[in-house]
């Protein structure tokens, strides 16, 4: 009787290590770090200014951040004591894509210089060295073999030590984010660039492991981590330099942030698809610019601003229980249908409320203009003061405002998802029928969700009235080149992960930043919007940041490989 032996596969891990490899990956790594240190182009008319010899600028940064990570990474798969934390996973995807993401941030800018100037006669030395420097490591590493592997439980570090990975690691995110946020306008190439390394960057060190070992630290020190996420996100307006206008930026983040997280309440909870969503952050925004005392409003009236609060997320509540009561009985395309009919109506309404067409309200398309700035016990949020040394303008103060908003949203959102009417809310979103046969009145428990979202997005609109100073009918429709729109709003949710608390989040900010980057693109950010669903739909369909109900809905193979093993067991017998 024959033997066969069937090779191990950690016999075949444990293969000739490809070091010569690795070395081309190092090798071509350092000549792209290099490249950074030279002139990439002989005139300063390109954007950043590449003319420098000695010293980085602009998108070189990103060339020399993309090549220091993919080095460290490469020699942490050469086993080099002191780095092999970077790669408990493993390190070949790892530093293919790093490799990959300097590669084509390089290669972009370099392109962008030939493109912008007119001609390859634009380039300097540095320029073709850091073609070539790129390109070697992402040409090494994709033939290097897969070493990919489970995790061996990580040494517990001594607390302090954790507690100053933990600081590190939220001082490093603060840069990262100012670091795109305080992008100039005027140069798109260094936005483009900027997401292609951050991208490429967060993927490789998820697949590496390192993310997932971070987060089981910050999750053995919430406190910690709460605390370093509060200075962090505290921090952002002292560090701005150039005054208030890419604090605005944050501020608009924050409110577009805050109103995805109360429709991820009736999206990603209870699984309504409402497309008329903006109208209730309009009915706050207007309520508030009705009791604030501007000079256009019909009331004539100026409440404090934490009255206007309290009016306006009340007004959005009714709103929502009055649409929500008759629609509600309705599911699927049918109940998205009138929604979106709703947000259109609320528009349409507030144009028309101008003594003309209706009673004069809302003074029509001209909106309600010159929205005093908010005072609370005395403290002019229209005007700059010294805090800490350090002068905070308008933009700032509503900056923080909104950082409290959002802080009582989430609190909101994570009690609201473990208490009993948030386990309903996902039994209805996952089979209603079921649900109901359960005990669950189906309707009062998707009212209560409808409800609840109105009052967030209310809240977040009275904020918003006040930061624009003004409202107009055109703010809040379906799809538009500015957000929030409903249509951005689903997508932040759908991108960021339902149900989450961090991916509307994020979601939002991206949604934000890109259309505020990149201006040329308005006319096709529709267009653009939906390949990427198409796209996050294929390789990732829980979102960028799932919870784990939807991880195991997208990413559990056992189910399909149990026939599998029925059939082998069978054939053995």
């Amino acid at each position: 009787m024959t033997t066969h032996t069937t090779p191990q596969p950690q016999a075949q891990a444990q293969a000739t290590k490809p070091t010569a490899l690795l070395y081309a990956v190092i090798a071509g790594s350092l000549l792209t770090l290099a490249s950074a240190f030279l002139a990439w182009t002989w005139t300063s008319e390109f954007p950043g200014d590449l003319t420098y010899y000695g010293s980085p600028a602009g998108l070189q940064y990103l060339s020399l951040a993309g090549a220091t990570l993919t080095t460290a990474h490469a020699l942490a798969a050469l086993d080099i004591k002191g780095l092999r934390w970077l790669t408990p996973n493993g390190a070949r995807k790892a530093i293919w894509l790093l490799a990959l993401g300097t590669f084509a941030a390089t290669w972009f800018t370099v392109l962008s210089i030939t493109w912008v100037l007119g001609g390859l006669v634009n380039l300097e030395p540095g320029a073709y060295l850091a073609l070539a420097g790129s390109l070697v490591p992402a040409l090494a590493a994709y033939k290097l073999p897969d070493d990919t592997r489970k995790a061996a439980p990580a040494k517990r570090l001594p607390s302090w030590a954790e507690i100053l990975v933990i600081a590190a690691v939220f001082a490093l995110g603060l840069f990262v984010v100012t670091y795109g946020i305080d992008t100039d306008d005027k140069e798109p190439q260094l936005f483009v660039a900027y997401l292609i390394t951050v991208g490429f960057a967060a993927t490789a060190l998820l697949k590496s492991g390192l993310i997932d070992r971070i987060t089981k630290i910050t999750t053995d020190h919430r406190q910690i981590t709460l605390i370093a996420t509060m200075a962090a996100a505290v921090g952002f307006p002292f560090i701005q330099q150039s005054g208030d206008t890419y604090t605005l930026i944050a501020v608009n983040i924050l409110i577009f942030a805050t109103v995805a997280l109360g429709l991820n309440v009736v999206v990603g909870l209870a699984g309504l698809l409402d497309l008329g969503y903006v109208a209730f952050l309009g009915v706050g925004a207007y309520t508030a610019a009705l009791v604030s005392g501007a000079a256009s409003s019909a009331f004539g009236i100026h409440i404090p601003f934490l009255g206007a609060v309290v009016v306006g997320a009340l007004a959005s509540l009714i709103f929502g229980v009055v649409i929500g009561a008759p629609t509600l009985r309705l599911r699927g395309d049918y109940l998205a249908i009138v929604t979106l009919g709703f947000g259109e109506i609320f528009r349409i309404a507030m144009g028309n409320l101008d003594g003309v067409s209706g009673p004069k309200i809302t003074n029509g398309p001209n909106g309600i203009p010159n929205i005093p700035h908010l005072e609370i016990f005395g403290y002019n949020f229209g005007e700059s003061h010294t805090v800490l040394g350090v002068q905070l303008g308008a933009y700032a103060n509503y900056y923080l405002l909104m950082l409290l908003v959002m802080a009582l949203v989430i609190v909101v959102f994570a009690r609201a998802t473990n208490s009993r009417i948030g386990r309903a809310w996902v039994a209805i979103r996952e089979d209603e029928t079921a649900a109901t046969a359960m005990g669950i009145n189906g309707f009062r428990v998707k009212l209560i969700a409808f409800a609840l979202g109105a009052t967030l997005a209310g809240l977040a609109g009275t904020v918003q009235a006040h930061v624009n100073t003004t409202v107009v009918p055109e703010n809040y429709v379906f799809a538009g080149p500015v957000p929030p729109n409903s249509a951005f709003l689903l997508a932040a949710v759908i991108l960021g992960g339902m149900g989450t608390v961090r991916g509307p989040i994020l979601g939002a900010a991206l949604l934000f930043l890109i259309p505020a980057k990149l201006a040329f693109l308005q006319d096709y950010q529709l267009l653009g919007f939906g390949i990427a669903l198409i796209l996050l739909m294929r390789f990732r369909p829980e979102g960028l940041i799932a919870d784990k109900r939807a991880k195991l809905e997208y990413h559990d193979n056992t189910t399909d490989q149990a026939p599998t093993d029925l059939t082998t067991a069978k054939a053995g017998a």
